[in-house]
């Protein structure tokens, strides 16, 4: 129960970055913006691991996992905010509810974790759900797979996302999660910083808009250092295809943010979408 309730918070927090992502993207470059936001989450998450567990000398064993994962999770958020710069923010929530079908795959090839029939129904579902919303619900869009530039683009950072869900449980040895997760932030935030080197200089950081600070102040504490830890958490308790479900919670709350920030909400017929990935979460937490 720990570990669905780790992944509820996490669906919610995931969302509003959506929304926020959306109106800072256009400001800034996204390995720029995303180096600064692995470092804040790093001070963050390091904080509250010298708090509670604290780091010990083990942790630093096969030190080449957290580069690992951390550059697999900065292409994610890379890709997202590159994507963001033309997608709607409940479209782009779509594509992040393709991620449950591909970590199915990549739990099983790395983690031998197999999906039952009625868990396959559930992510067809859910597949179908996110289509529905992906395409506007326009059946000759579909047929003609006339798909947005924002939307591919974020798709392939979802890849990297269901990699990055099993990786976690099978690269873990015991570390508690807060640790494992400073770890991956710090390495992240250095591949990051060496990749886009040239946009940090080049970023005129005093004259960005105030959306830009909000949102990588929310992206950084609630988006990052809160949700990796619960990722982190709900990996070690729940199985893949599970963890992920909860993505098909997304777009929901992603509707309720956009009407929140005044951005309306989207036409009755695309909510059919949004429904059926609500009925894929819940197929998918029943127990077998």
């Amino acid at each position: 129960m720990h570990g669905h309730a780790a992944m509820l918070a996490f669906s919610a927090l995931v969302a509003g970055s959506f929304s926020l992502g959306s109106m800072a993207a256009p400001f800034v470059a996204p390995a720029a913006l995303n180096s600064v936001r692995f470092l804040l989450a790093a001070v963050i998450v390091g904080a509250v691991a010298l708090a509670t567990t604290g780091i010990p000398r083990s942790a630093f064993r096969a030190p080449w996992r957290y580069p690992l994962l951390g550059g697999i999770f900065a292409i994610y958020f890379v890709l997202m905010f590159e994507g963001l710069k033309t997608a709607p923010a409940v479209s782009t929530a779509a594509v992040f509810t393709l991620t449950p079908i591909m970590a199915a795959v990549a739990g099983w090839v790395l983690l031998r974790q197999v999906t039952t029939a009625r868990m396959a129904l559930a992510l067809a579902v859910g597949g179908s759900g996110a289509l529905w919303v992906i395409f506007r619900a326009d059946l000759s869009a579909l047929l003609a797979m006339e798909i947005g530039r924002g939307e591919v683009i974020y798709f392939w950072g979802c890849v990297a996302h269901a990699i990055y869900t099993p990786l976690v449980a099978r690269l873990n040895r015991g570390e508690p999660p807060v640790v494992f997760t400073f770890g991956m932030l710090v390495a992240g935030f250095l591949v990051l910083t060496a990749y886009a080197w040239p946009e940090i200089l080049a970023t005129d950081w005093a004259a960005l808009p105030p959306i830009v600070w909000i949102t990588l102040l929310y992206v950084s504490i609630f988006a990052s250092a809160a949700t990796f830890v619960l990722l982190q958490f709900a990996t070690l308790h729940l199985p893949s295809a599970k963890v992920m479900a909860y993505t098909y919670l997304t777009p929901s709350w992603v509707i309720a943010w956009e009407a929140m920030l005044g951005h309306g909400v989207p036409p009755p017929i695309i909510l059919v979408g949004v429904l059926l990935t609500v009925v894929a979460l819940l197929m998918l937490l029943r127990e077998e």
